[in-house]
């Protein structure tokens, strides 16, 4: 993301005064303190007032809680550098932190309040988000990343059909589906544009010599694979040409991260893990093609794409972007590795699980431990970034 535009006079909280500063902090501490309570509600120790089934309460507060939070917060940054207006910050900000916590509450309590008002509430967060996106796109004439409205709109639609599968059948099966693959083809769009600028950047400034491929044809082609592939596993998981579709997008999406030179950036672990996220998703797609026809359990794929490349991006963007936009140095302290080093150790050990379950009970423990000190670490150490003010760039 480029520098935030020039802002109005606020005198406000800092944490009200960009998009990212309350959502990045809100969002990783409700990831952290949501997976500690998730392991005893899995075995019977804890409940929630909820009308979701455990394991569906569980994932819809990743995907449609942490995820839409962390989303929202790099969009509401990143909207005022495409459109050249200035950010969304103080009280309309509040509001639609308001509007996400509200959603949180509403979904742990829906078993007192029905589903209905749950649904109503929780899917009210992302339409005022696609409102406001739009609004500001408009204004500015961006129409090319109008795309990433739609990205909100399908994403809130998945929600909404989370609710309402939920409701009807027990259980959340194409709406969980649906939702990971919208936010996984999101990470293409948006990951395929920042990694291999901010690789680039890095390399120039640094060392010279081989840079990223530009963004073309190829790039083209394989966020279409990927989608076309996401659409048909979304629909139908277990077949022959559902594994094809995966195999392929998951070659494609491998030769297309082969093309950003990650294998030159492991002087900068604030560029590296951008690498080692986005590498999840063709893993992702290789262990989901590997799933369609039994030869792996399906779980293996989707928590390389959810604990993988779903935790490791978001993170990785979340203290790329709290360091740039306040002032701080590009450059990843002792503290950041080590959430970084956990987050990444949290996806390899719940992908591991999947495939060995004899080591089901063990790897979970340390997949929750990993993961807890991988987002509640982000939150304690960059609370005071995220709420504090600017300071001047380093020079």
């Amino acid at each position: 993301m480029a520098p935030i535009p020039r802002l109005r006079p606020y005198r406000g909280p800092a944490i009200l005064s960009y998009g990212f500063r309350p959502f990045f902090l809100l969002g990783s501490l409700y990831a952290g303190l949501a997976i500690l309570a998730w392991l005893p509600i899995l075995y019977g120790e804890l409940s929630v007032a909820t009308a979701f089934a455990p394991r569906d309460w569980h994932v819809h507060e990743m995907l449609f809680g942490y995820v839409a939070a962390v989303v929202t917060g790099f969009l509401l940054t990143a909207i005022p550098n495409w459109t050249g207006r200035l950010p969304i910050q103080g009280m309309p900000l509040l509001l639609l932190v308001a509007a996400w916590l509200a959603g949180r509450i509403a979904v742990t309590l829906s078993a007192w309040t029905g589903w209905m008002a749950a649904a109503a509430i929780d899917v009210a967060f992302l339409v005022l988000l696609a409102g406001a996106a739009s609004r500001e796109i408009v204004a500015g004439r961006n129409w090319r990343n109008f795309k990433i409205v739609a990205m909100i709109c399908v994403l809130a639609a998945a929600n909404l059909a989370f609710h309402v599968e939920a409701h009807v059948y027990g259980f959340a099966d194409y709406a969980t589906r649906a939702g990971i693959g919208a936010v996984v083809l999101l990470i293409t769009l948006i990951g395929g544009r920042i990694v291999p600028s901010f690789t680039h950047n890095w390399l120039v400034r640094a060392r010279g010599g081989r840079v990223p491929a530009p963004f073309g044809r190829f790039d083209v082609a394989v966020v279409a694979a990927s989608a076309a592939a996401l659409a048909i596993w979304v629909m139908q998981p277990y077949s022959r040409s559902t594994a094809a579709a995966l195999l392929a997008a998951g070659l494609l999406q491998l030769a297309r991260l082969a093309r950003w030179a990650g294998d030159r950036t492991t002087g900068e672990p604030l560029v590296l893990i951008l690498h080692v996220g986005y590498a999840f998703v063709p893993i992702g797609l290789l262990l989901a093609a590997a799933g369609a026809i039994g030869l792996v359990p399906e779980s293996a794929g989707v928590h390389a794409w959810t604990a993988g490349a779903i935790g490791t991006m978001t993170l990785a963007v979340m203290t790329r972007a709290s360091l740039g936009h306040t002032g701080r140095e590009l450059t990843a302290s002792t503290a950041t590795q080590v959430i970084y080093a956990a987050v990444v150790i949290a996806a390899l050990t719940r992908i591991t699980a999947a495939l060995a379950p004899e080591w089901n009970e063990v790897l979970l423990h340390i997949t929750v431990l990993a993961w807890v000190t991988a987002f509640l670490g982000f939150g304690i150490r960059y609370a005071p970034i995220l709420s504090g003010g600017r300071r001047p760039a380093a020079q």
